[in-house]
């Protein structure tokens, strides 16, 4: 059994994940404090890192981790918990990790037609917060599920 966090059963790069997601959720509240001050700018660069930096994470650490451990197992073992919250996690973090690309590229550049671009930043920035969050606890979840014996058993 490996030495992960605390004790758990973690590989390395699962608590480097774990680690790296949490400090990027701070960071994002750092950004939302940002543009509550009106540092626009920073607001700006600092949610932008975080997404672009989340992206790199998911393709290089989350990515291959769920092709070999939960895809070949789906459908078929979704009833268990292992696999379930590795599946939901995987699915709203997608939307969640999509919908943060598409306000960077609709509310920060001007790549994309006018007609798809943001009006209402403060709506759509807030909900990507709120399910980033969501996400984070769910990847918590999974990862509490995954590595922490006897924990869920």
């Amino acid at each position: 059994m490996n030495e992960g966090l605390r004790g758990t059963a973690a590989p390395p790069a699962a608590d480097i994940i774990l680690l790296l997601e949490i400090a990027m959720g701070v960071g994002l509240v750092a950004g939302t404090w940002f543009a509550r001050t009106g540092l626009f700018r920073q607001h700006a660069w600092c949610q932008s890192t975080i997404v672009l930096f989340n992206l790199a994470v998911i393709v290089l650490g989350m990515i291959p981790s769920f092709r070999v451990q939960v895809l070949p197992r789906i459908p078929a073992k979704l009833e268990k918990s292992y696999f379930a919250l590795a599946a939901a996690h995987a699915t709203l973090g997608s939307i969640t990790e999509i919908l943060g690309l598409y306000i960077l590229l609709a509310a920060g550049t001007e790549l994309l037609p006018e007609k798809i671009r943001l009006t209402r930043y403060k709506l759509w920035m807030r909900s990507a917060l709120v399910l980033w969050w969501l996400v984070l606890f769910l990847g918590f979840a999974t990862y509490a599920r995954w590595y922490v014996p006897n924990l869920f058993r």
